[in-house]
């Protein structure tokens, strides 16, 4: 997990790439204080800090003003590391890809439509980077894996109703410590694992 030095509150200004983290870790807190307490320590800012860097958010993707999704990003995160083109399905889009530095390992995509909008955006791994070893319950940790990863783990996986924008959900059988298959939902934030719920 990269780190800057502690800071005080810190002076409004540009929204920049930290203040994006502060905004996916946000969206985590309500899973993972803890996990997120200890990113937001990391990164040398307040838990105001993290509040105001998604009130700003929220503001400017709500603004009458607002450019679009992929635009924003651009504008928050600079020029892509990468983007390639992709067929998922019927549809043929563009991903668009930039580091992340409280996970090194990840990378936040953006896929963006043949219209331009973005339709989905999530934490993936990086290319080159080694994948967790997803095998039995104890594997799945919070911020361990991908929703990606999961899902191709402990295939066949269903998609589940996230209980929230950039949440999302995943109804599988893995096995538990004892080898015995269980049934269960995993919930995800940003695409990066939070919990996993096991129905007795």
């Amino acid at each position: 997990m990269g780190c800057m030095p502690a800071s005080s509150s810190r002076a409004p200004g540009p929204f920049t790439p930290l203040d994006f983290q502060l905004v996916l870790l946000r969206r985590m807190a309500d899973h993972n204080p803890g996990l997120v307490d200890g990113a937001r320590r990391d990164l040398g800012v307040s838990v105001a800090d993290m509040r105001e860097a998604n009130r700003r958010w929220q503001a400017m993707a709500r603004s009458p003003r607002s450019r679009g999704a992929a635009s924003r990003y651009r504008s928050v995160l600079g020029a892509p590391e990468t983007t390639a083109r992709r067929t998922i399905g019927d549809l043929e889009c563009e991903a668009l890809r930039w580091p992340v530095p409280l996970w090194p390992d990840l990378r936040f995509e953006a896929l963006l439509a043949p219209n331009g909008a973005v339709w989905n955006e999530y934490l993936v791994r990086a290319p080159g980077a080694p994948a967790p070893r997803l095998r039995t319950l104890d594997d799945l940790t919070p911020w361990s894996c991908t929703i990606d990863e999961a899902a191709h783990a402990f295939a066949p996986a269903r998609p589940l109703e996230g209980t929230a924008p950039t949440r999302w959900g995943l109804a599988f059988r893995a096995p538990d410590a004892n080898g015995e298959l269980r049934d269960c939902a995993a919930e995800f934030t940003w695409g990066l694992l939070q919990r996993v719920g096991v129905r007795d």
